[in-house]
């Protein structure tokens, strides 16, 4: 089935298939929420995996006793390149090279495995190898990052199972390949995970629960995703509605996050992949047939030589890097001001010095992990919302809408 076709089958009957589906994911927000659902679940799983991991902590020990700084080195670059900040430099690349499908499925299921990584972090809330005893390498500061969140399941083992498979997918679907190339494919996706799980535990990361939680649960996320990729292609490029459903997903998605036990930078990646997931279904939904169709120049092509592409890396990044501190201050100024307007009580935790809330007890979660309800009805005046959750929503779908949109117009002014 061509593009065409499918997304005039998928375009049958969406307005009652959007509908369903956002007044599924509302119902769920007011059920979690009224059945107290993060607590209840988080009672039940989160004692089990604490044990698991306070159990594991001696193989932990044993295993870093090989330490060497080679090592340390090995797995720390390792662990960077199937990072989210490599995925998320690596992904306009690919964009810009015309490899539009593999880079549109890769942005929206890596936002949709870390959305669904991070809510099972911090619902279940468990903790960390416990540091020390457990020697902990963090050798850049998203490691560090990473390590103020909670452990279960390892992030890097769920998104090198999810965007690995998924390529590995693409490649042996569109690309030429034999029975030895496959064979070699599945080998080297494997190996990598394995390398990956073992850099989680040899860095202090992860415990071994942790590792196999994030295999297991990215092998669930990407064999869902391996249904549904055509479909959800063929509605983001040719369907209806398609902005206002995003958005609203987007919303409710923010409200339906999980409250973590204490707060922890999980709700924040998540923003900013929701952002960058909606900014670049709004900039396809504009220029599809213009720039990403499958016409589109591919890298090494006559049309689309090296040094062309070369020159549309070193423009590209520019302008994303423009935009992206553009979008920031333009959200820093409108967004309080729309808040002002319509009576919303807000607080800033970082982007908008005058808007710091006064007092913030530190045993207390953080505003913009409220709970589910309060974030939806605004029954509840001395409730202040964070702010920074738009401003880094906006921020980052500026960035990403602008990697599909603004760049290749820049691109064709500059016969790139």
């Amino acid at each position: 089935m061509d593009m065409e076709t499918a997304a005039a089958a998928g375009g049958a009957g969406l307005t009652a298939w959007q509908a369903a589906a956002l007044s599924g994911a509302a119902g769920w927000v007011w059920a979690a929420s009224y059945f107290d659902l993060t607590r209840r679940t988080r009672a039940l799983v989160q004692p089990w995996v604490t044990r698991r991991v306070h159990a594991e902590t001696p193989s932990i020990l044993r295993f870093q006793k090989m330490q060497h700084k080679l090592l340390d080195n090995f797995f720390s670059v390792l662990s960077c390149v199937v990072s989210v900040p490599f995925y998320t430099g690596f992904l306009p690349l690919l964009f810009w090279s015309g490899h539009g499908k593999l880079a549109r499925q890769m942005t929206l299921l890596m936002a949709f495995s870390d959305y669904l990584g991070n809510v099972v972090k911090d619902v279940v809330s468990a903790p960390r190898p416990c540091s020390p005893p457990v020697r902990r390498v963090t050798a850049t500061q998203d490691e560090k990052e990473h390590a103020m969140e909670y452990g279960l399941p390892s992030s890097h083992a769920l998104m090198t199972v999810c965007l690995m498979g998924y390529m590995l997918h693409y490649v042996l679907t569109y690309g030429a390949c034999d029975g030895f190339m496959i064979a070699i494919g599945l080998s080297l996706a494997c190996l990598q995970v394995i390398l990956i799980g073992i850099a989680r535990v040899y860095l202090g990361m992860h415990s071994l629960t942790d590792v196999i939680a994030g295999i297991c649960l990215g092998i669930v996320i990407l064999a869902f995703w391996l249904v549904v990729d055509d479909h959800v292609d063929a509605f983001v490029v040719s369907g209806q509605n398609v902005t206002f459903f995003w958005a609203s997903l987007s919303l409710l998605l923010c409200f339906a996050y999980p409250v973590p036990e204490f707060p922890t930078p999980s709700f924040e990646f998540h923003t900013a992949f929701t952002g960058v997931a909606f900014g670049i279904v709004y900039g396809i939904q504009q220029t599809y047939l213009r720039f990403h169709g499958p016409d589109a120049p591919l890298i090494l092509s006559e049309q689309l030589p090296l040094l062309a592409y070369v020159g549309r890396v070193l423009v590209g990044i520019t302008t994303i890097l423009i935009v992206k501190s553009c979008s920031k201050a333009l959200s820093k100024w409108l967004l309080p001001v729309m808040c002002s307007t319509l009576g919303i009580p807000i607080v800033s935790s970082c982007y908008v010095p005058t808007l710091k809330a006064p007092n913030s007890s530190s045993g207390k979660s953080d505003p913009k992990q409220a709970g589910y309800l309060q974030k939806v009805f605004l029954l509840f005046p001395r409730k202040a919302y964070d702010v920074d959750t738009g401003i880094r929503f906006v921020q980052y779908a500026g960035l990403a809408w602008s990697v599909v949109d603004l760049v290749p117009v820049i691109f064709t002014y500059l016969n790139l």
